[in-house]
């Protein structure tokens, strides 16, 4: 998969995005010094285990973490030239829906059951000032875009009558009523069967492309980025620790944990192969390593690991991967 040449500008710009946990006693660092850019026209995955840091990420860009007890400690988003961290809730009350919109995990706690499908659809349309009409009208076309049968008839529905890849479709018309230019999804694939997984994937791909809509999708399915993302930023324990291509990625990848993870995918040839493991489990992140937070499961560790953190250094591939080992030194 190649990568569409970028204009100068992200449209989205994550600089040192810190969130954390605030209890009585302390304060707990969930993401740690996030970077990260999506231009106009991109989609960009965020990979990683559960727990990572990775909904939290998307939460905090759009400005609907729980706070308390989780806030934003430090770090910039800007949205074009909004800074998004210290913005006002009616300033981000009127930039959801309108410049940037978001596909969440589960539909069925997502959509209100008591609701018509089509009202829900049109509620961030309503929020905007659009008008009943017009608003009918956007549903319709929004419910069409996204390859539901009879908009009309679907507009009517109640959730519990739809199947699970129509209601997530519906979804994915409510976060583009209202023609967004940022996409944000939070796995929206996971509950999916592995047919309507592929439909719904290449459906948000070919919207994408006809909107030029930026997409950040979040996943823990590397089968699921490699379908979708043109760029990947791989989180471990609160921060980035790769970035770059998708095809580079998955060719070299420059992390241990990348590697890691690469290897636990079962072959596409079907042969039968022993799967990679990951040994131990993730930190604690309130217990933190010294040093590299990977480093007490990685297979690579040199004794400098255990004391030094690193930072994300480009590698000779266009990748970025935060390591002291190159690849070249692993040890096999």
């Amino acid at each position: 998969m190649t990568v569409a040449s970028q204009p100068d500008e992200p449209l989205l710009l994550i600089r040192g995005l810190t969130v954390g946990l605030r209890t009585r006693s302390r304060v707990t660092p969930l993401v740690r010094g996030v970077d990260l850019e999506v231009y106009p026209g991109e989609r960009v995955g965020i990979v990683g285990e559960s727990g990572c840091g990775k909904s939290l990420t998307l939460l905090a860009v759009m400005g609907l973490l729980a706070t308390p007890p989780l806030e934003v400690l430090s770090g910039s988003v800007r949205l074009g030239d909004t800074e998004l961290t210290d913005a006002p809730e009616r300033v981000l009350r009127g930039l959801r829906g309108r410049e940037l919109a978001m596909i969440y995990q589960d539909p069925t706690t997502s959509l209100d059951p008591v609701q018509r499908v089509g009202a829900q659809v049109a509620e961030g349309l309503r929020a905007h000032g659009v008008g009943r009409d017009e608003a009918e009208q956007r549903v319709h076309a929004a419910l069409a875009e996204v390859r539901l049968p009879d908009p009309v008839r679907t507009a009517r529905a109640y959730p519990h009558e739809l199947s699970g890849g129509m209601r997530q479709r519906v979804m994915i018309a409510a976060a583009l009523v209202g023609n967004p230019r940022l996409l944000l999804a939070d796995e929206p694939t996971t509950a999916l069967d592995v047919t309507i997984q592929r439909e719904i994937l290449r459906l948000v791909a070919r919207v994408q492309r006809a909107r030029r809509l930026a997409v950040l999708w979040v996943t823990h399915d590397l089968g699921v980025a490699a379908q979708f993302a043109q760029r990947l930023a791989v989180m471990y324990a609160g921060r980035v620790v790769e970035e770059g291509s998708t095809r580079a990625v998955f060719a070299a990848p420059q992390h241990p944990y990348t590697a890691a993870l690469l290897a636990a995918i079962p072959s596409a040839s079907g042969l039968r192969q022993e799967l990679g493991q990951i040994p131990g489990v993730p930190p604690d992140p309130a217990r933190l390593p010294a040093g590299c937070s990977f480093e007490p499961r990685c297979p690579h560790a040199v004794p400098a690991c255990r004391t030094q953190d690193p930072a994300l250094d480009r590698r000779p591939n266009g990748s970025a991967a935060a390591c002291l080992v190159p690849p070249a030194q692993w040890s096999t």
